[in-house]
């Protein structure tokens, strides 16, 4: 399969190639690095880097970026963070990678586990990841032609742990590595409609 893999060089990126890479043809792009380069939030950007790859068989996102802050704090522009960028960033690749995937391709998405376990100074997260998992849920049902989509959420991540850590004491967190067979059950399986929920349930 061809896949385009968007956040390549990112923690999760680096984990999904590593896992895909030995199977797959990957085309890796970034904001700033790799194959192609893309501002996920900007619907223009997006046209030119279909333009770039041609059809393919799927896309994956591990890519978003969102403002972490107390709520006291928030501004319509902080909120708009998270939603132009994760939210509707993803959106984004999907509507209009539907014009350049192949028959029965596939979506994956990337939220996080903040929309169901909620830290302080976490709520563009919350309301991003929310807004995905729903879009997920209600594209699934729409899709032609055979297309897939779903979702992965994963907790907080050990390599990511000297950063973040602090904002998740009491959370399991567990390898980039274990989080990117989420990528490759959606990608090489058969689901559509699902969050990937992996280091963490509803009722941990």
């Amino acid at each position: 399969m061809k896949i385009i893999l968007v956040g390549a060089s990112g923690t999760i990126g680096k984990a999904v190639d590593a896992e895909l890479s030995a199977r797959h043809e990957i085309v890796r792009v970034g904001r700033s690095s790799g194959d192609v380069r893309v501002d996920m939030a900007d619907p223009a950007s997006v046209a030119r880097l279909y333009a770039q790859t041609g059809p393919f068989d799927a896309l994956v996102s591990t890519a978003g970026n969102v403002h972490f802050g107390p709520l006291e704090q928030f501004t319509p522009e902080l909120f708009e963070v998270g939603l132009r960028d994760k939210l509707m960033g993803q959106v984004n690749l999907v509507m209009q990678g539907l014009e350049h995937i192949r028959d029965g391709g596939s979506f994956t998405l990337t939220s996080g586990l903040l929309n169901e376990d909620p830290i302080r100074q976490g709520l563009s997260a919350a309301m991003a990841n929310g807004g995905l998992e729903g879009f997920v849920r209600g594209a699934a049902i729409e899709l032609p032609r055979g297309l897939r989509i779903n979702i992965v959420s994963p907790t907080v991540l050990e390599e990511s742990l000297p950063a973040y850590g602090p904002f998740f004491r009491g959370t399991k967190a567990v390898p980039a590595s274990e989080v990117a067979l989420g990528y490759a059950k959606s990608v090489e399986g058969a689901q559509t409609g699902r969050v990937y929920r992996i280091g963490w349930s509803r009722d941990a």
